[in-house]
């Protein structure tokens, strides 16, 4: 009895250290997984709080919606086109090694009211010699990004409108050099003056691979109908303002056009000697076309408001007014800047440049080639970040007006095409332009080298009453070859 007691007890003890044992292996278990889910959510709060901190603090790194913009030295992209290597990268870092920001305050509107305007025609300016996008896209990310650069690329090389040849046709020009006087200044009036030769007059833009439609006023106004388009530059982007307005009235009178200059502050101030720019809408379609005077492209303020002989501050990093006020208002926007960055102009101008709210007094952009490559780029990029929020506008940056003067100072051909008629290099003669506007929704207006064929459409010396010894070799009659510069936006909207 004693005997089987002992294997009761025996057994009982088994059955025991079994149960404790599964038990034991039942909390391990649950013990371990309890651990991963732990280890999980930890890892997943960490990830969810990474993003959110980041997220944060985009809005204070990134650019602000107006015209806020940072260029810092640790963007070595292609921004610059100095054939140096060594000048390039040192171009990247701003003078004082500060970083390039853009203030989005400002109290004085560029105008040209205040400063001493210089004709733009100098001898003693420098030569500066160095793919249409759709503006309303947004730069995709990822592969999307390489397929769509490749689908841009393989359109560009389809319909380039700077590759092609001038044809003489006899249906030139668009309107008479005789009227439009409400819109053509009379000094680019060449029919007005002594001229006798206005054989430049007979020949239109053929490219090579598109179709480049006849313009037409009354279509275009239809394709304009309740839009804007602006010109915002120096003079020759005035000559494309006046020159569109010709071609939109026909040269005729137009006194239903209206003058709609108060509506953009464009008025004229006491003791300038023009208005800060024009701007006209035509009532049937509601189509307004605008100029405004911005021959940098960059912010001008008098460095003391109280004194009247003070000299003006050009902020290199701070976009005009005049565009963070009305670019919501534009449709087509077309920007250029060339030939006001020498030095003898900032003299006579007054121009002291700035940076960061304080003068440049060393460092690479004190060279003006260095710093007419930077502003170029600066605007592009601000532009560029502009787009998304605006985006039914279309924008483009024109390439420069070429000059043609001589050994001697002078431009006396009057024979069109005798440097020939043919353009069929694949890229722009701008290299500043056509680098800035490259990877970017702002598209490029390329004029140069085919106005470069046509030295003799410029005003050269021919006054309304005589000649002068003093040649106009950088601006263009009108007719003329700023018509063509219209043609060709009308063609890529």
């Amino acid at each position: 009895m004693k005997t089987r007691n002992n294997h009761i007890l025996g057994w009982k003890q088994i059955y025991i250290a079994l149960i404790v044992l599964i038990l034991m292996a039942i909390l391990l278990r649950h013990s371990r997984k309890g651990s991963s889910e732990s280890t999980m959510s930890s890892s997943q709060d960490m990830f969810t709080e990474s993003s959110l901190s980041g997220a944060d603090q985009l809005p204070e790194s990134s650019p602000s919606g107006a015209d806020q913009f940072t260029e810092s030295s640790s963007s070595a992209e292609n921004h610059f086109t100095d054939p140096s290597q060594s000048a390039q990268d040192a171009l990247l870092v701003a003078p004082n090694n500060v970083s390039v920001s853009m203030n989005p305050e400002g109290t004085f509107e560029e105008t040209n009211s205040h400063a001493t305007m210089t004709e733009e025609t100098e001898n003693k300016e420098q030569n500066f010699d160095p793919p249409p996008r759709n503006s309303t896209m947004s730069h995709p990310s990822g592969n999307d990004k390489s397929d769509l650069e490749n689908t841009y690329s393989s359109k560009t090389q389809v319909c380039n409108y700077a590759q092609g040849r001038w044809v003489s046709d006899s249906q030139r020009p668009f309107y008479s050099g005789l009227g439009c006087k409400r819109w053509l200044p009379s000094p680019w009036a060449c029919r007005l003056t002594q001229r006798a030769d206005f054989s430049y007059e007979g020949y239109r833009w053929q490219p090579i691979n598109c179709e480049m439609p006849e313009f037409e006023r009354f279509a275009f106004l239809r394709k304009m109908q309740d839009k804007t388009i602006a010109f915002v530059g120096d003079s020759l982007g005035r000559q494309q303002f006046h020159s569109l307005m010709c071609m939109a009235t026909g040269g005729e009178e137009s006194p239903e056009v209206k003058d709609v200059a108060t509506e953009y502050g464009l008025a004229k101030r006491s003791g300038a000697i023009r208005p800060d720019g024009w701007a006209y809408r035509f009532p049937t379609t509601n189509t307004t076309i605008l100029f405004y005077w911005s021959s940098t492209l960059c912010r001008l303020e008098r460095i003391n408001n109280t004194d009247p002989d003070s000299s003006f501050a050009l902020h290199l990093d701070r976009v005009p007014t005049f565009l963070r006020k009305f670019l919501h208002r534009f449709d087509v926007l077309v920007l250029n800047t060339a030939h006001h960055w020498i030095k003898a102009k900032f003299i006579a101008n007054h121009w002291v440049m700035y940076l960061n709210g304080k003068p440049i007094k060393y460092g690479m952009l004190m060279d003006m080639m260095n710093v007419k490559n930077f502003t170029v780029h600066r605007m592009v990029k601000w532009l560029d970040s502009q787009l998304p929020l605006h985006p039914g506008l279309k924008a483009f940056f024109r390439t420069r007006s070429p000059r043609h003067f001589d050994n001697k100072g002078n431009c006396n051909n009057t024979t069109p095409l005798t440097g020939g008629s043919e353009v069929i290099q694949e890229g722009s003669s701008d290299k500043i332009v056509e680098t800035a506007v490259k990877g970017t929704r702002v598209n490029i207006l390329d004029i140069t080298a085919l106005s470069a064929l046509r030295d003799e459409a410029h005003k050269s010396q021919y006054r309304i009453f005589g000649t002068s010894a003093y040649y106009d070799c950088l601006h263009w009659c009108l007719p003329g070859i700023p018509d063509t510069w219209n043609e060709l936006l009308a063609a890529q909207l």
